[in-house]
């Protein structure tokens, strides 16, 4: 279908339609498909000869193509490749006056306006660079630049971006209204069909992006184009410091993911201790170990809440029952249902929870099969804080952990580089299948907690983390871990442990069993229970919760209601 005749029609028209192999369009089919379809096969090839030092003379424009080419970073290269060959298939798709770039003064939208700088030179100019004309110099960057300015952006963001708009002569609109708002009115009164963005894999706005999306049903219809989508954070920070372009001065005292000034606090993991009392001082955003932990800086809303279940058989909002944290345990096999493995892992992990003062809520087993997975970890996630799933994990047709965890947050699996890059040095030649698919992770919601105490990384897709571990010694080793993580990650939080009592009688269940249940109606914020290790050994009662008085106080109330030496504590 001509590409004229597809705008003509208006992006809202657009359909999908799918064939075997590459995917093409027809008269109602989505433009952006072929587009992406013809990158995926395009982008391994190079796009354009390397330029040779000191044979031409340099302009402005051509500053970050030299800065790049000169450079000893081939992964740097090949992603500025791939990203200039995106934005001059935009530029070749839209007119000039079709197209703008979304910026607001971050380290992602920085880099793509220096990105657009070169490839609108590269595309204007059509010439080789060793053949560039000293005319070309008058070349400009004539792009709409359009800056949403909210009241809380950081005074440092706003700074940057008029200072970056001035410097560059930029022709910049500045809107006050929200994102959707604000586009509503810029696409009526301006003839834009596309806007650039510095969106990028992992960013809560990329799931079910590529390089050419539509913007999404209730959106006013215009093309998404992301050059930088499958950059990662090593990747901007690569280019931002070989290309020696300013940036934000928040990055450099600590601060790696902004938003506003109400949920964006300098990243902890790049503290710098110090003894005295002074302010506490941050690395610069460039030093973070692990790119994957670039929002720990973000705060979360989170509060911790008090167990939904019955403490007892008996509903209560008692003042002494103290907020809690929950976690669900999930564990995938055939082979647990079957009989044929023994799981360890799981009462193990509980064991774990609850000595940082996590309660279990429900441990489940379900079998390999990626509805089945991922309808339990639907269920879980929304009703406790944290679900833990293990087994499944793995380059086999039965292990469908990752993709049953994908459709529980209604996303799909897409390859992860970092994660791909990793696997293919653990296991170098030893993979006689595609790495791609060992590398499939949830896309837009993954975080990998990466240890160097760990072979393999744990795998965090929101409120769910994905365990490794096929066996206790491992476990043990994800564990210790994850309680390093618990410093950077309000989710993973230690709070107030379990304190417990077991006392031994060798009274009948018939006895104890009324006494027991009038002290569970006392004391509902504890867990009182019994059980026996065998039929005809004594009855045990436990006592479980946080205020050891409570629990001291349950004790003595029940041992009033027997003889004196009815009940025996037992460690």
């Amino acid at each position: 279908m001509d590409t004229k005749k597809a705008n003509n029609i208006g992006v809202q028209n657009w359909s999908r339609v799918h064939f075997r192999g590459d995917r093409y369009n027809v008269m109602t089919s989505n433009n952006a498909e072929s587009l992406n379809s013809l990158l995926r096969r395009q982008r391994r090839f190079p796009k354009r000869k390397s330029l040779q030092k000191g044979s031409a003379i340099i302009y402005p424009q051509m500053e970050i193509d030299k800065a790049i080419r000169e450079s000893d970073d081939r992964r740097l290269k090949t992603k500025y490749n791939n990203a200039i060959y995106v934005i001059q298939r935009a530029l070749a798709l839209y007119s000039i006056e079709e197209v703008a770039f979304s910026f607001n003064g971050g380290k992602d939208s920085t880099v793509l306006l220096h990105l657009l700088r070169a490839g609108y030179y590269l595309y204007k100019s059509g010439k080789d660079h060793s053949t560039a004309d000293p005319d070309d110099c008058a070349i400009t960057f004539p792009m709409r630049i359009i800056y949403f300015e909210s009241p809380s952006a950081f005074p440092e963001i706003n700074s940057f971006t008029y200072d970056t708009a001035t410097s560059f002569k930029l022709q910049m609109d500045i809107i006050r209204l929200d994102f959707k708002s604000g586009l509503e009115a810029l696409l009526k009164a301006k003839p834009i069909r596309a806007i650039f963005l510095g969106v990028r894999i992992g960013d809560p706005t990329a799931v079910g992006q590529e390089q050419f999306s539509p913007s999404s049903p209730g959106w006013p219809p215009f093309m998404r184009v992301n050059p930088i989508l499958d950059w990662s954070y090593r990747d901007i920070w690569a280019f931002l410091l070989t290309c020696k372009v300013r940036y934000c001065s928040l990055y450099d005292q600590g601060y790696t993911s902004i938003g506003s000034i109400h949920d964006t606090v300098p990243n902890a993991l790049l503290s710098i201790g110090n003894s005295n009392n002074s302010e506490e001082k941050f690395k610069p955003a460039y030093l973070l170990p692990d790119g994957r932990l670039e929002r720990a800086g973000r705060i979360k809303k989170y509060s911790s809440r008090p167990l939904s279940a019955i403490s007892n058989g008996v509903k209560s909002e008692d003042p002494h029952r103290k907020c809690m944290l929950t976690a669900s345990v999930i564990a995938v096999g055939d082979e647990i249902l079957f009989g044929t493995v023994e799981d360890r892992l799981g009462s193990t992990l509980c064991r774990k929870l609850h000595s940082v003062g996590w309660a279990v809520s429900q441990f489940s087993v379900t079998q390999n099969d990626v509805d089945s997975v991922a309808e339990e970890v639907e269920r879980q996630k929304s009703r406790n804080d944290m679900v833990f799933i293990f087994g499944g994990v793995g380059p086999l047709l039965s292990d469908v952990t990752v993709a049953g965890v994908a459709k529980a947050f209604g996303v799909r699996t897409a390859p992860d580089e970092e994660f791909e890059e990793y696997l293919r040095h653990l296991i170098g030649e030893k993979c006689t299948g595609d790495r791609n698919e060992m590398a499939q992770l949830p896309e837009g919601i993954t975080e990998l907690l990466h240890h160097e105490q760990l072979r393999v990384p744990l795998i965090k897709c929101q409120n769910v983390i994905i365990l490794t571990a096929t066996n206790v010694a491992e476990l043990d080793q994800e564990w210790d871990c994850l309680i390093e993580f618990m410093s950077s990650d309000s989710h993973l939080v230690a709070v107030e442990p379990f304190v417990s009592k077991r006392l031994a009688t060798t009274l009948s269940e018939v006895e104890a069993a009324h006494p027991l249940s009038e002290i569970c109606i006392e004391f509902p914020d504890l867990y009182i229970g019994g059980y026996r290790e065998s039929r005809k050994g004594p009855l045990v009662v436990t006592f479980e919760g946080k205020d050891q008085e409570r629990i001291n106080a349950a004790v003595e109330a029940l041992r009033k209601k027997f003889q004196p030496e009815s009940f025996s504590e037992i460690n």
